[in-house]
């Protein structure tokens, strides 16, 4: 229901304003019919309010209504909704109307309240506020809940305050005149609905079929029959059913394309977030390389001189080999100065492999990060088709999810499961693995558990240095080189008593040295 549609509504029931009320009845779960009283009604009539999302309506009827409540909400408005409808207002053309009752005296007096119906399409909702003006106040009781979860920009608690709809500016159909309408020559009719206030899919749609002319079709000097169209719905909010139905589905289409893009953007913004800072590492090893090289060059000195330094020194002072005089150094004195060579020398190949690795995945780390950016920018603009394209391929470029950990498969065809956390570490090797299924940890390193489904029987080399690869990329020796990895039987793994989940003994196991890589996808 749109804002012009409850305006018409309104526009029935103001005249007749005060009217007494002679309480509610309740077809349904989410129908409230208020049996209403006056003179100028001509009998009893009943003010509906059907607040069922998608499609809730408000409208006079004088059908006899009946039902008794049929859940707290509605026992409330039975108890505590009473006396007089005073007045009834809208906001704006916005689908939120407010009923005001004027309350009742009696062994146990009501105060007056206000109803407010929010005939928002799937968001519908009936709240009952206190006594105050316009808009705003405090929720007595709501039909639906909104928690952040569910709505992180607007929450519905009862015992809240109520926020508005958030504003916004469109012009008023009901005021258009010919200079307001003349500005809009140059906007296809398909698109007058977004700067006029109170019209939805099905009254734009009916826009449409009055002004006779296309939805991507500008006016330009055809403005005065739009303009004259527009007052025509105004006066007569009704739609033909052609209109309804293409209405109908258009309006759904656009429900389902907000509910999209609303779906989508959180996913894409994960995903542009990721990729800076994969980007951001890949400048931070950058920089690395100057300490590589200072490290080269400190360890190429140390060589030369190694004969000068004495044992257990914490520091030196060597000619540098550019003749520009001596260069400190620190040293560690435990190690001779051969051995404060070599550390600096493997400190600095482990940096330069870093850089490598990642330099290499730039190239594609960049190209991903436009296209997520590219869809990002168009995610307000697109249709629903290519809403519901972009998000089968999201779907389909998503990594496979196992209950229990990262899955794999290795290069004959086991199942390799990676725990993701220690939770995930103590079921895979506690609960999910057979005795004789395989296991694989780095050794001396903390890092994930690894559950090879072999069906006890034996893994053959690749396999074997495909889990390997696993546990090391999974581990606090990612990236390094010759990690070693132990692996066992299932049966050879415990877990000692009063140990936190994922640390564990074992047993008769084997060690293979690898590269803290992942391995290439089979």
């Amino acid at each position: 229901m749109e804002g012009l549609m409850l305006a018409r509504v309104l526009a029935e029931l103001e005249p007749l304003l005060p009217l007494r009320t002679l309480g509610w009845a309740f077809p349904d779960e989410t129908t409230a019919a208020l049996l209403l009283d006056g003179p100028g009604l001509n009998g009893r009539s009943n003010l509906v309010l059907s607040y069922r999302p998608p499609t809730p309506v408000v409208f006079l009827s004088r059908e006899r209504l009946r039902g008794e409540a049929h859940n707290p909400f509605q026992r409330f408005l039975t108890a505590r909704v009473r006396g007089d409808l005073l007045r009834a207002e809208q906001l704006k053309l916005d689908r939120v109307i407010a009923l005001h009752f004027a309350g009742e005296t009696g062994f146990v007096d009501q105060a007056p309240t206000r109803l407010l119906f929010e005939v928002t399409g799937r968001n519908a909702n009936l709240l009952v506020l206190d006594q105050g003006e316009g808009f705003a106040g405090r929720i007595v009781m709501a039909a639906r809940e909104i928690t952040g979860s569910r709505n992180r920009f607007r929450t519905i608690r009862t015992g809240g305050m109520y926020t508005p709809p958030p504003p916004y500016d469109k012009l008023d159909p009901r005021t258009l005149g010919p200079e307001q309408a003349q500005a809009l020559a140059g906007v296809p009719v398909g698109r007058w609905r977004e700067h006029l206030d109170g019209l939805g899919p099905l009254l734009g749609a009916e826009l449409l079929r009055r002004a006779g002319l296309r939805a991507d079709e500008a006016p330009a000097e055809r403005w005065p029959e739009v303009l004259a169209a527009v007052q025509s719905v105004v006066r007569d909010p009704t739609v033909s059913e052609g209109t309804l139905q293409g209405g109908a589905r258009e309006a759904a289409r656009g429900e389902k394309a907000a509910a999209l893009r609303k779906a989508l953007r959180e996913p894409l913004e994960k995903r542009l977030t990721l990729l800076r800072n994969q980007l951001s590492d890949v400048t931070r090893a950058e920089t690395g390389l100057d300490d590589a090289a200072r490290d080269r060059a400190e360890a190429d000195l140390l060589m030369a001189y190694a004969h000068t330094v004495p044992g257990g020194a914490a520091s030196a002072l060597l000619p540098a080999f550019d003749g520009s005089g001596e260069q400190p150094l620190s040293l560690e004195p435990s190690l001779s100065a051969v051995q404060n060579a070599e550390k600096r020398y493997t400190r600095a190949r482990r940096r330069e492999e870093v850089y490598l690795r990642l330099a290499e995945r730039e190239a594609p780390l960049r190209a991903d990060l436009a296209d997520a950016e590219a869809r990002l920018r168009d995610l307000d603009t697109a249709e629903l088709d290519a809403l519901e394209a972009l998000s089968a391929q999201l779907v389909s470029e998503r990594p496979e999810k196992s209950p229990y950990g990262a899955r794999f498969t290795t290069p004959s065809g086991h199942e390799a499961l990676v725990g993701r956390n220690n939770k995930e570490n103590a079921v895979l090797t506690h609960r999910l693995g057979r005795s004789t299924d395989h296991w694989f940890h780095a050794q001396g390193y903390p890092g994930s558990h690894v559950l090879v489904r072999s069906g006890g029987r034996d893994l053959d080399l690749p396999d074997i240095l495909y889990a390997a690869r696993l546990a090391a990329a999974h581990s606090k020796a990612r990236g390094s080189s010759n990690v070693p990895v132990d692996y066992t039987r299932i049966k050879h793994v415990w877990r000692p008593r009063g140990a936190p989940a994922g640390q564990v003994h074992y047993t008769d196991q084997k060690t293979v040295f690898v590269d803290g890589t992942l391995p290439e996808a089979n």
